[in-house]
């Protein structure tokens, strides 16, 4: 689970302990969320220890410098399973975001810590075209898979035959997901009670696919991240924008609880 998709969530669980015992409540195996500060690390070793939940954290590098301090400081954390990485340079093309990308792997490489960059709008990714590219140049590049960020980007609310080509390009280097469903137009939609939005069936197809090109060349002891990220307004849609961004048009835990029963179907299906 997000810890990003519990902001807002007051009213069920309103404390970090409340929100670890509800995420562990429900079922979830781990939390993905950020490097606690140096005053809270031991708060937080002590939660996941007692809830047997994994950890998750997510990076905004700039630099190469900027990754390797970030890398430094989830290690002596010491209870990092993977960092996602958005790297925060939407601007940067050609050969200096090759080697900026290339300098993360081997950082990631070189400190131990599974780093897998994100698909991300306002991120060096942004453009799908451009992270294929990349991943024509850099054969160890491994992607978090977040294919909302396209789909809202490019409009794709009908199906393409160019988009499902791209999108598999990019899916045979998934290293973990972030589960979040577009229409096309908004980036994150209430896909009803049981994922009665037809988008959804696009999107589970996406991950079952995902799922199972990754079991391929997984090994023992691998494991395939799924984060349930439904994040809280802007991202979750609001009747009352305008006055605040607090009344949102669905039930983002029960989503969330949607979310974690659709990916453990989908992964059963890989079996």
């Amino acid at each position: 689970m997000s810890w990003w998709g519990m902001e807002g969530l007051e009213a069920k669980a309103r404390t970090v302990e409340d929100r670890v015992a509800l995420i562990a409540g429900a079922g979830f195996d781990g939390i993905n969320g950020f490097l606690p500060s140096p005053e809270e690390e031991d708060r937080w070793r002590r939660l996941l220890e007692r809830y047997g939940l994994s950890f998750s954290v997510n990076a905004y590098p700039k630099t190469a410098e900027d990754m390797e301090r970030f890398l430094l400081r989830a290690k002596e954390f010491g209870q990092v399973q993977h960092v996602n990485v958005q790297v925060m340079t939407p601007f940067l093309v050609d050969e200096s975001a090759v080697g900026l990308l290339r300098e993360l792997v081997r950082l990631s490489r070189e400190k131990g810590i599974p780093a897998y960059i994100e698909t991300h709008r306002g991120t060096i990714t942004q453009d799908l075209l451009r992270t294929v590219g990349y991943l024509e140049q850099l054969e160890s590049l491994r992607l978090t898979i977040d294919l909302s960020h396209y789909v809202v980007a490019g409009e794709m609310h009908t199906e393409s035959e160019e988009a499902e080509i791209l999108f598999g390009k990019l899916l045979q280097r998934t290293s973990a997901f972030h589960g979040r469903v577009s229409n096309g137009e908004q980036v994150q939609i209430d896909v009803g009670p049981n994922g009665e939005h037809p988008m959804m069936r696009r999107f589970e197809r996406w991950w079952g696919d995902g799922m199972r090109l990754w079991k391929a060349s997984a090994v023992q002891g691998d494991v395939l991240p799924f984060v349930v990220e439904l994040g809280p307004p802007p991202y979750a849609i609001t009747v009352d924008e305008a006055a605040g961004r607090t009344n949102e048009i669905s039930d983002r835990w029960q989503q969330s609880l949607l979310f974690l029963r659709t990916a453990r179907r989908l992964w059963s299906e890989t079996e």
